[in-house]
């Protein structure tokens, strides 16, 4: 089995979002393929956000603190991408229906972020922390309950693409961010909720951890690299 590998950031928020929708594409036709990237600064919004009282405030907090604020399809609430430490991961690969092997999809994907994060000394668990940053029923955190990766699914007739967000360092600006635009939101959210590798000893440098966490998610197979760099 070939696992098609996408490496690199596209020179646009825009362009960046459609090299992540090719891999879906490339799963409707029955391939695999896999991404581990580094987004351009800033705050993606969900669609529960866009709808908030004081949504327009939200998207000036970001912006004041350099962020810049960007609208997501899916839902979900607010994440923020620093630029250069957090980072986003993907896999795709072909379904034969649309309601099969959703639970082992996301089970498979946070083994394999898990078992990466393991390798660079990070010992993570299954889990939700109380009033984390986009809180859903997929998550990894720190023995201490700091979050490090969040993971979703989006599924068409033809392919499942299951993706996350990984902080590698940063923690503290994320945090800091990240609860007055949650604040503005009226969204609960506990600073110390949010974790990091570094925070859970593992190393700072987001190259490496990349690295590593595409090695796992190709696993065994052999891949085939595409540089999509701006």
């Amino acid at each position: 089995m070939t696992v098609h590998v996408l490496r690199g950031r596209a020179e646009t928020v825009a362009a960046d979002r459609e090299a992540s929708r090719r891999l879906l594409e490339r799963a409707a036709d029955g391939d695999r393929a896999v991404r581990v990237w580094t987004p351009h600064r800033q705050v993606a919004f969900g669609r529960r956000d866009a709808n908030a009282e004081d949504y327009v405030r939200a998207r000036e907090i970001a912006s004041e603190r350099g962020f810049p604020p960007v609208e997501r399809s899916v839902g979900g609430r607010a994440v923020a991408y620093d630029g250069e430490t957090t980072l986003a991961f993907a896999r795709a690969e072909p379904v034969e229906a649309l309601r099969s092997g959703i639970q082992s999809r996301y089970d498979a994907l946070a083994d394999d972020v898990a078992a990466a994060l393991g390798e660079l000394g990070v010992h993570v668990e299954g889990g939700e922390p109380a009033d984390a940053f986009c809180p859903g029923t997929h998550s990894l955190r720190l023995p201490d309950g700091g979050k490090v990766a969040g993971i979703a699914q989006r599924v068409t007739g033809d392919g499942a693409l299951v993706a996350g967000v990984l902080v590698v360092a940063g923690r503290e600006e994320l945090a800091s961010l990240l609860a007055d635009v949650y604040d503005a939101l009226d969204v609960p959210l506990d600073p110390a909720a949010v974790g990091s590798v570094a925070n859970g000893g593992g190393p700072a440098d987001p190259t490496a951890v990349r690295r590593t966490l595409e090695d796992a998610l190709v696993g065994d197979a052999d891949a085939t690299i595409e540089r999509i760099d701006g």
